[in-house]
């Protein structure tokens, strides 16, 4: 039987595609070194090349942060919706 005839939610949501993204955009980053193998813009003194890579420190760890949470509010909502629909 389909997803759908058993009235199950589907694997594939708006939300697991948002997590998705936040949890790959940090390796897509940092692979697409030609992006930034720069000195300039200096910060502060530091190269490029050093700054851009401590930032993505810094943003990896708000887009995990985020994906955490919307994972676990995803998981809230599925196990109160099933629940409410008597499934065991």
């Amino acid at each position: 039987m389909s997803e759908v005839t058993q009235g199950k939610q589907p694997v594939v949501t708006p939300v697991r595609v948002v997590i998705a993204l936040c949890l790959l955009a940090p390796f897509a980053a940092m692979l697409w070194v030609g992006s930034y193998a720069r000195v300039e813009p200096a910060l502060a003194g530091i190269p490029f090349f050093y700054w851009y890579q401590m930032l993505w420190v810094v943003v990896s760890t708000a887009l995990t942060m985020i994906a955490y949470k919307l994972f676990h509010r995803e998981q809230r909502a599925r196990a109160a919706a099933r629940k409410a629909g008597g499934e065991r």
